[in-house]
């Protein structure tokens, strides 16, 4: 399992989402949970080994939203998050020396949504939902959103 979080900033201009980019793919910080770590500690490692986004507020508590499999069977979690923190930086990956990702991107949702992949628009669906304090039934299939 993955987990990451879906990070917002506000701006004058709206809240705005943090998406970075390896390759052509267009994703939220995520990574792979190492021994002894529960999902959010893996999420807020993730966020600030590939962002160095090291202040994180969480104003929905512990909701998350899990994707389908990908990617060989692989699921990611997301939680919801809130920075102040605008300048963001790739760091080099502790395992390859090398930044994970080439650039990142504060969107707004429709401008994200225009550069994510399916299951990533799923999941930017959900936290827009969330921001605007509507409900949210999970939808059928691969997305299942639920509190910690």
């Amino acid at each position: 399992m993955s987990c990451g979080a879906v990070i917002l900033r506000d701006t004058p201009a709206g809240a705005r989402v943090l998406m970075l980019r390896v390759f052509r793919h267009w994703d939220f910080p995520k990574g792979l949970m190492e021994a002894g770590e529960t999902p959010r500690q893996t999420a807020l490692r993730e966020v600030q080994e590939e962002s160095s986004i090291s202040s994180l507020e969480f104003p929905w508590g512990d909701l998350y939203i899990d994707t389908g499999p990908y990617s060989r069977g692989k699921i990611a979690r997301y939680y919801l998050a809130r920075t102040r923190q605008e300048e963001v930086e790739l760091l080099p990956s502790p395992d390859t020396g090398r930044p994970e990702h080439s650039e990142y991107r504060w969107l707004s949702f429709h401008q994200a949504r225009r550069l994510a992949a399916p299951r990533v628009a799923a999941v930017l669906d959900w936290a827009e939902t969330q921001v605007a304090g509507a409900p949210v039934g999970a939808p059928s299939g691969a997305i299942d959103s639920r509190r910690a």
